[in-house]
C-alpha cells in the first residue's frame, strides 16, 4: 500500500488547556476511585475494580488534545479518566461498574470496559479484557481515516487520528508490535499513548522490555516518533502530548509517547500490593500527580480556596451520582439472549448498532434475489468467489480485500487475482505476516463504517487471530447493540490431494463456539456466490470457509448465477428427495454423500446445511421426521463436531419418530495427515459412507 501520509498545508495549533477543567475531571476521576475501593467493592456493589489513581492527570491532559472530528481511540481498563475528559457522563461510568440497567453494556461485561460511539467527535472503541487487544483495531480505523480522507473524499478524516492507549505491560504483547509494524509500515496517523507505572500486576517492568523502558528501546525503530517523559509533572507531560499528538495530526506519521506515572493502588481492589516495600509505595505517593498539579496551580492559576471548592465539589456530585444508580434497576435476565446478532425489529427493518458497519455508516446495500439467473458456462468455485468480489467491490466503495499475498500475486488460491489491477491498491493490498495484524485492524476498519474482508490463507493460520476474533464476534453483544463489526473473513481449510496438520484442517466447530459469528461453508460455486454475497451484504461478522479440495473441483462447478443472487443464511439445500433415511452434510462432504447415495441404492434426503450458524433446524428436523432415520457426515473430528450438536437436536426433538439411532460418520481425534494413503483412512469415503447408509437403513 501507499506509505505516504496525508500531508496538510498548515500543522493545526496544539488545543489550549483549562487547567481547571483539568482538576475538575482528575478530581471526578479520583472521588469514583476512592468510592469503589473503598466502599462499593467491601459492600460487594462493585465487584471488579480498577483504580485509575495515578494515572489520571495524563488521561486527563489527553484528552483535551483529541478535537478531531473522527479521532478514534482504543484504551483498556484503566482509561476512565480519558472517558471522562472525552464527555463520559459521571452516571454511565457509575452505572458500568455497578452493574446496573443501562450504562455501558447493561451489565453484560466488566464495568471498567467502556465505549462511546460517536459519529462527529472522539469515538471511543469497545475496550476488551484482554491486554494488547487495543493496539490492532486502533490500527485499522487509522487506516480507515486514510481511505476514506483520500478515497471517500471524506474531509473530516484528514486531520483525525487514532490513538490506542495502553501500560508498559502491554508493550510486550503481540498486538502491540504487530499494529507497531502496521503503523510504520504504512506511516498511519497514529499515536501509541504508554502510561508506565512499573508494574504488570505484580511483575516489574523490567520483564517486559529490556532495561524497562520501551520508548529507549524504540528511539531507532524506523518511522517511529518516541516521546518519554514524566507524568508526574503537569507542565511538562501536558507540553509532551501536545507536541505527540499535533505532530501525528499535522501528518508527521506514528508517534509513541511514554510517561511514567506512579500507580497508587493494586493493579485491581483485590490486589494488597505485597509485593512492594513501603519505601516504594511512599516513594509512589510522593510522585503523585494531583499533588503536583495542586503545587502548580495554587495559588498561581487559582486560589486553594477554588481548589477545595473543586475537590469537594467533585465528591459531591460522585455522591449524587450513587445516589441516582442505586435507583436504577438490575439488568433484565429475559433479555441476556439478545443482540448476539444482527436483529430485526417487528416491521422488518434491522435494529441497527449505533456504530460499525455500513448501514451504520449511511450505506445500504442492494437486497438481491433468490432466485439464480444461471450465465455463460460452468465456473470453479475459486472463480465464483472471485467473480463475486469483484462485483461487490465495483458497488460498494466501502469494501476492502487484503492479506498476505491476495495483492500483487492474487493470493496463493488465486481468488483475488486480477482484483489489485482492476481496484487499486489502497482497496486491494497486501498485509505483513501477522493474522492478529490481520484481524484486529479489520475490526477497527469494520466500526470506521468500511466493509472489510480479510484473507487467512490457511485455516490453522487464524489461531495467532483467535482473541481479535473472539472480541469482535463478542462486541454487539457486550456493548448492548452499540458497537458491531461486520466483516467477512475468507479461510480456506480443508484437505485437497493431500492433508496436513498445517493446511488442511478444518474444525469449523471452533467458530460456532466463537459467540456472534455467522459461519457459511458451502460446497458448490452457485451457493458460495449466494452465501458470499449475503455476507458482504449484511450486518454481522462472517467466517467464509472456502473448501481446498472445491476450489477447482469438477463437481462443484455451477453456471455463475447473477450478480443479484443471495443465498440467506440458515436455510439448507435439499439436493435429493427419499423415504429410507436423511443424510445431514455440509463443505466436501456433501459431493461423496451424493455419490454415496447413489452406490448404495437407497433412496434418502440428501441435506446440504450449507450455513452452520446458524443452521437450518426446521429443515433438518423434518426430513428425519419423514425418514425416520438420520446419518450425519462431517470432516472435521468425530468427539464434539458440530454432527454431535445436530444429533442432540434430533434426539430431543424426534425421539418418538426414530426407527433407529442417529449416526454420525467423521474423521477420528487426530489431525489431517499428509500422506495420501493415511489421509484415505481417515476421511469418510464414499465407501464407507454408503456401507453406513445400508447399515442404518436395514436397522
Amino acid at each position: 500500500m501507499s506509505a505516504s501520509p496525508i500531508t496538510l498545508k498548515q500543522a493545526p495549533l496544539p488545543c489550549p488547556i483549562d487547567w481547571r477543567n483539568v482538576l475538575r475531571h482528575v478530581a471526578v476521576s479520583r472521588a469514583l476511585d476512592d468510592l469503589e475501593e473503598f466502599t462499593l467493592l467491601k459492600d460487594r456493589k462493585v465487584l471488579y475494580q480498577f483504580s485509575a489513581r495515578g494515572h489520571d492527570l495524563t488521561q486527563v491532559l489527553l484528552s483535551t488534545q483529541l478535537a478531531g472530528e473522527q479521532d478514534g481511540v482504543a484504551g483498556y481498563y484503566r482509561s476512565r479518566p480519558l472517558l471522562l475528559g472525552l464527555g463520559l457522563p459521571v452516571e454511565e461510568a457509575l452505572s458500568s461498574t455497578m452493574m446496573r440497567a443501562g450504562g455501558m453494556s447493561d451489565g453484560r461485561d466488566i464495568g471498567v470496559v467502556f465505549n462511546m460511539p460517536r459519529k462527529a467527535g472522539p469515538c471511543v472503541l469497545p475496550v476488551c479484557g484482554g491486554v494488547g487487544a487495543q493496539y490492532t483495531p486502533a490500527v485499522g480505523w487509522a487506516q480507515a481515516l486514510r481511505y476514506r480522507a483520500k478515497q471517500l473524499g471524506e474531509d473530516t478524516c484528514k486531520n483525525s487520528i487514532a490513538v490506542a492507549h495502553g501500560g508498559e505491560a502491554s508493550t510486550a504483547t503481540n498486538g502491540f508490535w504487530a499494529a507497531l509494524n502496521i503503523v510504520t509500515t504504512e506511516r498511519l496517523p497514529f499515536l501509541f499513548f504508554i502510561e508506565d507505572n512499573g508494574y504488570g500486576i505484580s511483575v516489574t517492568s523490567q520483564h517486559q522490555t529490556p532495561g524497562g523502558n520501551i520508548a529507549r528501546n524504540l528511539q531507532s525503530f524506523r518511522g517511529l516518533r518516541v516521546l518519554d517523559g514524566d507524568g508526574s509533572n503537569p507542565s511538562a507531560a501536558a507540553a509532551l502530548i501536545q507536541d505527540a499528538v499535533g505532530g501525528v495530526r499535522s501528518g508527521g506519521g506514528p508517534a509513541l509517547i511514554r510517561l511514567v506515572v506512579p500507580r497508587l493502588s493494586g493493579h485491581s481492589g483485590q490486589d494488597t500490593q505485597t509485593y512492594k516495600s513501603a519505601e516504594e509505595i511512599a516513594a509512589e505517593k510522593a510522585r503523585d500527580p494531583l499533588t503536583k498539579l495542586r503545587e502548580q496551580l495554587v495559588p498561581h492559576t487559582i486560589s486553594a480556596a477554588d481548589w477545595d471548592h473543586e475537590i469537594s465539589q467533585a465528591r459531591a456530585l460522585v455522591a449524587e451520582t450513587l445516589a441516582k444508580v442505586e435507583r436504577r434497576a438490575t439488568p433484565d435476565p429475559k433479555r441476556i439472549q439478545r443482540h448476539v446478532l444482527s436483529e430485526t425489529n417487528a416491521d422488518g427493518s434491522i435494529d441497527l448498532q449505533q456504530q460499525g458497519g455500513l448501514r451504520s455508516a449511511g450505506f445500504v446495500p442492494a437486497p438481491g434475489t433468490e432466485r439464480a439467473a444461471p450465465q455463460g458456462p460452468r465456473i470453479n468455485l475459486v472463480t465464483a468467489v472471485r467473480r463475486t468480489l469483484e462485483h461487490e467491490l465495483a458497488t460498494n466503495p466501502r469494501m476492502l480485500v487484503f492479506g498476505e499475498d491476495v495483492g500483487r500475486k492474487g493470493g496463493v488460491h488465486a481468488a483475488t487475482l486480477g482484483l489489485q489491477d482492476r481496484f487499486g491498491i489502497e482497496r486491494v493490498f497486501d498485509t505483513s505476516l501477522s493474522e492478529e495484524g490481520i484481524i484486529g485492524r479489520a475490526v477497527g476498519m469494520a466500526a470506521a463504517g468500511l466493509m472489510p474482508v480479510p484473507e487467512i490463507q490457511f485455516r490453522k493460520y487464524a489461531d495467532p487471530a483467535a482473541e481479535q476474533l473472539n472480541d469482535c464476534g463478542t462486541m454487539r453483544w457486550r456493548t448492548m447493540n452499540r458497537f458491531a463489526a461486520p466483516m467477512v473473513v475468507r479461510i480456506p481449510g480443508g484437505f485437497f490431494k493431500c492433508g496436513d496438520p498445517w493446511h488442511s484442517q478444518s474444525n469449523e466447530v471452533q467458530w460456532l463456539h466463537g459467540v456472534g459469528w455467522r459461519l457459511a461453508m458451502p460446497s458448490n460455486a452457485q451457493d458460495a456466490v449466494g452465501l458470499l454475497r449475503s455476507a458482504l451484504r449484511g450486518n454481522d461478522p462472517t467466517i467464509f470457509f472456502e473448501h481446498r479440495s472445491l476450489l477447482d473441483g469438477s463437481w462443484a462447478r455451477r453456471p455463475y448465477p447473477g450478480d443479484d443472487f443471495v443465498v440467506p443464511f440458515g436455510k439448507a439445500s435439499l439436493l435429493r428427495e427419499g423415504t429410507e433415511l436423511t443424510v445431514v452434510t455440509w463443505g466436501a462432504m456433501v459431493e461423496r454423500c451424493e455419490q454415496a447415495i447413489e452406490a448404495s441404492g437407497k433412496s434418502a434426503d440428501l441435506l446440504d446445511l450449507r450455513t452452520l450458524s446458524p443452521w437450518d433446524r426446521e429443515a433438518t428436523l423434518a426430513s428425519v421426521r419423514k425418514t425416520r432415520r438420520c446419518l450425519i457426515v462431517h470432516e472435521d473430528t468425530m468427539t464434539a463436531g458440530f454432527g454431535a450438536e445436530i444429533a442432540a437436536v434430533l434426539a430431543k426433538e424426534t425421539f418418538f419418530d426414530l426407527d433407529a439411532p442417529i449416526e454420525r460418520l467423521a474423521m477420528p481425534d487426530v489431525p489431517s495427515p499428509h500422506n495420501p494413503v493415511l489421509l484415505d483412512a481417515v476421511l469418510p469415503s464414499v465407501e464407507t459412507i454408503a456401507r453406513s447408509i445400508v447399515n442404518l437403513t436395514e436397522i
